[in-house]
């Protein structure tokens, strides 16, 4: 087999298995408002080649080379891909990029209506923490599931995405220099992908 085709097949089975854990990353059992559960799954589920969950467990499975790296870093995977989620569907939103479509299905806030949309992104957001928590209690130790907390938080807020959303925004206003730019595509894109 070339290195091409185990690639593929690596990517493949890997965004399967991403796919699968997705499915049941938020509990059943929590007694969540219907509309609000749907509206989460929606655009979780909406597809995409899940290049930074897949990284995630990559990485895991090259530093750690151990039998169960792969099933320990699944939460912190499902979380990199719900912030991911959630920024999209903020991103969505007629206040900010005003998309119609994502992915060729009708964005969340056309779906679900803005509010709804906000909420689940809100709820995507949050629960992506919680399900860096379960890391821990699969076995992950508690230091390093709070260094992944941190850097997740960090790379993904003010200083990461959503600074370099804000950029975006502010960019959009008149002309964007091009160390506006450089910001702009290190933040609001690759900050996650660093994470």
């Amino acid at each position: 087999m070339n290195a091409s085709v185990a690639t593929a097949d690596y990517l493949s089975r890997t965004a399967y298995g991403i796919e699968q854990a997705l499915k049941t990353s938020i509990p059943q059992e929590w007694h969540i408002p219907a509309r609000l559960r749907e509206a989460m799954m929606y655009s979780l589920e909406a597809g995409g080649k899940r290049l930074r969950p897949i990284l995630v467990l990559a990485a895991a499975e090259a530093v750690k080379n151990e039998s169960d790296s792969y099933t320990l870093a699944m939460p912190v995977a499902c979380a990199i891909e719900m912030i991911h989620t959630y920024s999209l569907i903020h991103d969505d939103l007629p206040a900010m990029d005003n998309d119609d479509f994502r992915r060729g299905k009708p964005t969340s806030h056309k779906v679900f209506g803005e509010a709804m949309a906000i909420l689940a992104g809100d709820g995507l957001l949050s629960h992506a923490f919680y399900a860096v928590s379960q890391a821990a209690a699969l076995g992950v130790p508690t230091d390093v599931a709070m260094a992944i907390v941190s850097d997740l938080a960090r790379l993904s807020g003010v200083s990461g995405m959503v600074g370099g959303q804000a950029a975006d925004i502010l960019g959009e206003q008149g002309v964007t220099s091009i160390t506006e730019l450089e910001y702009i595509h290190l933040h609001k894109t690759s900050d996650l992908i660093v994470f």
